[in-house]
């Protein structure tokens, strides 16, 4: 026992972030910003991820701003779109106009997430108090009767237990440490999921269009420079089905839904090129338990409709930074002080979550089952008026509720 215990690595700090997702590092920069001891996990040796939301939007680059490293973020390669098209058969309709946004980057920026991360990353080495762990797994809780009290982790130089006043679970939409800790999630629903593969871009693709819908196909196209980020929309549980049809049926359908893929379509050479994306919208009746608390992902799967799902989870960094940095002197935030991050970021989730729903039962799911499908009402007239591409770019591209940084900047010393 005594060999097994000298072999086990034990650290303390104020709080403990598993995942090292948007809401994750975001909150572990600011906490260590603010002088909070963090440790970060990461169960990946790097943050290469390919199904990842590559879409930062405004509200996040105003955040950017208020922690002064907006100019440095920019230099990162991404593009820049700021205004969204859909192409109904062979009719465009502008669904939201950026510009008309005041905010510092009234565009959306596609940028790879592991850029993204990296840079973060890369921002709050400055910061002592903030330690990054890669290939650090978190397996297991660790608690004091009703209480978390910290976690153990697997990496490659063995066990490390981390004994924390605050565990914060941002490990995504299958967390273990919620898993763990019995948090309640409730099932929104979502009647779609995505097909996820890539396409070479030709050097003259034109104007991008982020949607095409079509003869009961829907897809969306990110643009990552030289190759097009394809997500075709099926109905939920429909994969077998496309893959029975055989893939030259499916590659045919891709480019008669957009032709400009037709050159480079036989990129996508066999299944294996073609991942699926179960798409889920749920969320945690609460958030919190005594020493614990989830945010991000953890806390609301979110749709891929609008790509807010990022933005979300950085909004609910700042709001938890906001809410808990100065409660970690008398042994870390109470339940009641974890609470109020729920309290101030469940309505954001829930309308978003909502709009999303409504998206999905109204548009999409006719849109991928109704071959006659035509764009209805309320998008015709959003394409008619400038002034309502403004108020649906400020739901995708500020959302309901932004979040603003708070936290202070602790003074180094020495």
């Amino acid at each position: 026992m005594d060999e097994v215990s000298r072999s086990v690595e034990t650290i303390h700090v104020q709080c403990c972030v598993v995942g090292g997702g948007p809401a994750g590092m975001m909150l572990g920069y600011l906490l260590g910003r603010a002088g909070i001891k963090t440790v970060v996990l990461e169960k990946h040796a790097d943050f290469f991820r390919d199904f990842r939301g590559d879409t930062v939007h405004p509200s996040t680059m105003t955040v950017m701003q208020e922690l002064g490293v907006l100019q440095d973020f920019l230099k990162v390669p991404h593009d820049e779109v700021s205004k969204l098209n859909a192409l109904f058969g062979t009719a465009s309709i502008r669904l939201a106009d950026l510009t008309r946004l005041d905010t510092p980057c009234p565009f959306i920026a596609f940028m790879p997430q592991w850029d993204f991360l990296n840079f973060i990353d890369s921002q709050g080495r400055r910061f002592p108090q903030l330690e990054v762990r890669k290939k650090a797994e978190a397996v297991e809780l660790v608690r004091d009767a009703d209480s978390v009290t910290g976690v153990v982790a697997k990496t490659e130089q063995g066990p490390l237990r981390i004994s924390a006043d605050l565990t914060v679970a941002c490990d995504g939409r299958h967390s273990l440490m919620r898993a763990q800790a019995g948090m309640e999630v409730r099932d929104i629903g979502a009647p779609m999921d995505v097909l996820w593969f890539r396409v070479s871009k030709p050097a003259n693709a034109g104007e991008s269009v982020f949607a095409r819908i079509q003869s009961g196909q829907m897809m969306v196209m990110l643009d990552r420079n030289d190759y097009w980020q394809c997500a075709y929309v099926i109905a939920k549980n429909g994969y077998e089905k496309v893959k029975e049809a055989g893939l030259d049926n499916f590659r045919s359908n891709i480019v008669r839904l957009a032709p400009l893929t037709r050159e480079h379509m036989a990129d996508v050479k066999s299944w294996d090129d073609v991942k699926l994306l179960s798409v889920q919208i749920d969320r945690l009746a609460k958030w919190a338990k005594p020493g614990f608390l989830c945010i991000g992902d953890a806390a609301h799967a979110m749709s891929p409709v609008g790509g807010v799902g990022v933005n979300l989870a950085i909004q609910d960094a700042v709001a938890a930074a906001n809410l808990l940095y100065d409660k970690f002197g008398g042994g870390g935030p109470s339940l009641d002080d974890l609470n109020r991050v729920q309290a101030r970021r469940e309505f954001p989730v829930r309308a978003t979550q909502a709009i999303q729903v409504f998206v999905q039962n109204r548009l999409i799911n006719r849109a991928i089952t109704d071959r006659q499908f035509s764009p209805p009402l309320v998008m015709r007239l959003v394409g008619s008026s400038p002034w309502l591409q403004g108020l649906t770019a400020r739901a995708i591209g500020i959302g309901i509720r932004p979040e603003h940084v708070h936290t202070p900047e602790a003074k180094r010393t020495g």
